[in-house]
């Protein structure tokens, strides 16, 4: 750093109010000599984020963040130095002084590279609302759904046939080679053969850098040709691995919302910003890089990565923990989202709207439990072996974590997973014994409404009667609190679940007690409305009415039918998989006892793995 630089940033420093600045984005109280307010940088209820104005610093005594008014600029909007000093500059009308020679001819060079970007787009925009880019213009108006406003925001455009950029380019004094070196043409190797425009007859989409420069373009087809999508190739100002799209746009939002969306692909991203989540970003057509990690986290701690929720979507999640892992670090991490009923967010937004969208956000997943599912997917574990090697797998993949605290503390977390899931918490829940005994509850009473209430099978049976594959799993109170609370909430939801119930042991209790009843009422009367429900339920059950805070928790929440379905499918789905893991634990253990019955044991274990299977390459299984 030169000497004009080292004056002109002390200049700078003493003309902008650090709290100014701050006071923009963080809600600051002015105690003594210092501001006081809640750390941007990291979520916290109490304030531990200081100003010292006089000094020209922040600080923070929770995360440790510390700096001044350039570093501030730089890490609240992800700016890299000399750009977050321009702006400051710009504050004060102050104007960075001239560098060295050669950084003066580079940064010459740059601009006027941005500058030749900036008129092909200015070309595309223009062709998009001639006649030759009608059918464009209806594929981003028609078939995206699309406003003026928002093709305007994010400059989309069309690209022509018949080397009409390059004929524009050249009219403008633009040489050929500067042309190739931006990827707006191709040169052929063969000398006879004409160059011509690397993008034709495509909607075309610019990718900015954080500067609002133009550095490449997207090119999606019109029809059924491939590739689908086409993306400039790398140049002297873009690097498809460091550049996040739209991170122009979603920079400042994503900052002041504390959320940051990475998806899969450039209509995802606008078609998220014309519903209102305008801190959208994707990659550029690859996998999501470390370095793109890392430009996501200078603008927002936990990000969330939005997969459709296929199993292709699902394999490229699990490839996104490879390379988040290692860069793990105290506060920073990631969330994840899995969309059902829809192939992307475009198409999910326009279906059911942004409020189911952001029902997606507030569920969405950490990155823990997607490394879980990971280590146990499609993983055989019904010996110690199997068990054994499920363990090491999960290790191994703790041990990419480079940060010792961190990977201290997922050590941990899967360790209990472990010990619950393949140990003691395969038979014991809240220190109790899972419901193995052999009695049975025909003293219930029983009804022609699918019996709610049904004998258990004995712990030693090697084929269970009747068809049925698994010993019922008994469900909790606490979980035939909630489905009651729903059925009293959406009463259509006992005509639903009534037989998928069946295949559960209910406990004795009044709640069970009172879930037979609204199977009653509405096997008599199925149009019976919520509120008719509760007060026929009270002539019985008041003071479980009364106490049924479920109920209350699911008004409050205002939770939708489609939501409450998918939350209780969830529940049951997971109950039914650990009841399966302790079949086969049986079979395992009988193999040993009754070596005279072992092909049909055999034959039963067999079974077993393929229905755990079918759960666990469920696409839903996130």
């Amino acid at each position: 750093m030169n000497d004009d630089l080292l004056k002109f940033l002390d200049e700078l420093r003493s003309r902008i109010s650090v709290a100014e600045v701050i006071g923009e984005k963080v809600k600051l109280q002015k105690r003594g000599r210092e501001y006081t307010g809640l750390c941007p940088f990291h979520q916290e209820k109490t304030p531990s984020f200081t100003i010292n104005e006089s000094k020209g610093f922040y600080h923070c005594f929770g995360c440790g963040a510390h700096g001044d008014v350039v570093k501030f600029v730089m890490d609240s909007e992800g700016l890299p130095f000399i750009e977050a000093v321009k702006k400051l500059a710009s504050r004060v009308g102050m104007e960075l002084p001239a560098l060295s020679k050669e950084s003066q001819e580079a940064a010459q060079r740059r601009k006027s590279l941005y500058e030749i970007m900036d008129m092909a787009a200015d070309f595309f925009e223009k062709n998009l609302y001639m006649p030759v880019g009608a059918h464009g213009l209806s594929y981003y108006r028609q078939k995206r759904g699309l406003s003026d406003e928002t093709i305007k925001k994010f400059r989309l455009g069309y690209a022509p046939g018949n080397n009409a950029l390059k004929a524009y380019l050249t009219s403008k004094g633009i040489f050929e080679q500067d042309m190739a070196d931006l990827g707006l043409i191709s040169i052929p190797e063969d000398a006879n053969r004409k160059p011509n425009d690397f993008f034709y007859d495509r909607v075309m989409i610019p990718i900015m850098d954080k500067q609002k420069n133009i550095i490449a373009f997207g090119g999606r087809i019109l029809g059924d040709g491939q590739p689908k999508y086409l993306n400039s190739p790398e140049t002297p100002i873009f690097n498809k691995r460091r550049i996040l799209y739209n991170m122009n746009n979603a920079r400042e939002s994503a900052y002041a919302n504390k959320r940051l969306i990475i998806c899969e692909g450039y209509m995802d991203v606008i078609a998220l910003d014309s519903f209102g989540f305008t801190y959208a970003t994707a990659p550029l057509g690859t996998a999501l890089t470390e370095e793109q990690i890392i430009e996501a986290w200078k603008v927002c701690n936990t990000p969330t990565l939005c997969f459709d929720g296929d199993t292709a979507g699902i394999r490229a999640a699990i490839r996104s923990v490879d390379r988040i892992l290692p860069n793990l670090r105290a506060g920073y991490s990631v969330n994840y989202i899995f969309l059902k009923g829809a192939k992307d967010p475009d198409e999910l937004l326009h279906k059911f709207g942004a409020e189911t969208f952001e029902k997606y956000m507030v569920r969405a997943k950490p990155l823990v439990d997607i490394l879980w599912h990971k280590c146990k997917m499609n993983k055989d574990s019904s010996t110690p072996e199997q068990k054994a090697l499920i363990e090491k797998e999960i290790f191994e993949e703790v041990a990419k974590i480079k940060d010792n605290q961190i990977r201290n503390y997922y050590t941990q977390e899967m360790k209990k997973r472990i010990y619950y899931t393949f140990g003691r918490g395969a038979e014991f829940k809240n220190n109790q014994p899972t419901n193995n005994n052999t009695g049975n509850s025909n003293n219930h009473k029983d009804h022609n409404y699918n019996k709610l209430i049904h004998k258990n099978y004995s712990k030693t049976s090697l084929l269970r009667q009747g068809g049925n594959l698994i010993k019922k799993p008994p469900l909790t109170d606490l979980f035939i609190r909630k489905i009651a609370a729903a059925m009293i909430l959406y009463p259509q939801l006992a005509e639903a679940y009534c037989e998928r119930l069946a295949d559960f042991e209910i406990s004795k209790s009044s709640f069970s007690k009172i879930l037979n009843e609204i199977m009653e009422i509405m096997q008599e009367e199925k149009s019976t409305d919520s509120a008719t429900l509760v007060e026929k339920l009270r002539l019985n059950f008041a003071n479980e009415i009364d106490g049924l805070w479920e109920l209350n928790m699911y008004k409050m929440q205002k939770i939708d039918l489609p939501d409450l379905k998918t939350e209780i499918n969830d529940c049951l789905k997971e109950i039914q998989l650990k009841q399966i893991d302790t079949e086969i634990n049986e079979c395992t253990s009988l193999l040993k006892k009754q070596p005279e019955n072992a092909e049909k044991i055999y034959e039963r274990y067999k079974q077993l793995i393929i229905e755990r299977n079918k759960f666990l390459t469920d696409d839903n299984f996130i």
